[in-house]
């Protein structure tokens, strides 16, 4: 068994609940602790980003492993969750942006929206990787793009 998409799933569900604690803070005008677990929840993340890209760059992907009509409501759903993180880590890269340029009223205004996604694509990964690693038998390992497409 490969533990690394273990690790992985560990740190982005880690940085969501850091994120919902950040959340919770800046709500109770605790601004020290929301920073915090704001940081805590970007370095858990990153921690996971830069796991699965050694992943996919020294061992591969991993293809959906469960029965055939699944593959292509499973490509779709992939696909749907890798644009959404995308966007999520665009809006995380513009919002610590803010924080660290002190415009915090553009800061208030984005992120909640950040955040609410990356709820949203932190539970469309887990569904990925339940789907992948533990529903269904793990597929074989290949290129990014074939688990992508699904060739």
């Amino acid at each position: 068994m490969n533990a690394i998409p273990y690790i992985n799933e560990a740190c982005i569900l880690l940085s969501a609940v850091s994120m919902a604690i950040g959340w919770r803070q800046i709500r109770a005008k605790r601004m020290q602790a929301h920073k915090f677990f704001m940081l805590l929840g970007t370095v858990l993340a990153a921690l996971f980003f830069i796991g699965y890209a050694v992943k996919t760059v020294v061992i591969g992907d991993t293809m959906f492993g469960g029965p055939a009509p699944l593959r292509t409501p499973y490509q779709i759903f992939l696909q749907m969750h890798s644009i959404l993180a995308t966007v999520a880590a665009v809006l995380g890269i513009v919002t610590l942006r803010f924080a660290f340029t002190a415009a915090f009223g553009k800061h208030k205004k984005i992120g909640p929206w950040t955040v609410v996604i990356w709820f949203i694509t932190t539970i469309s990964g887990l569904a990925v990787f339940l789907m992948l690693y533990v529903i269904f038998p793990p597929g074989p390992t290949t290129n990014v793009f074939h688990a992508w497409f699904g060739k």
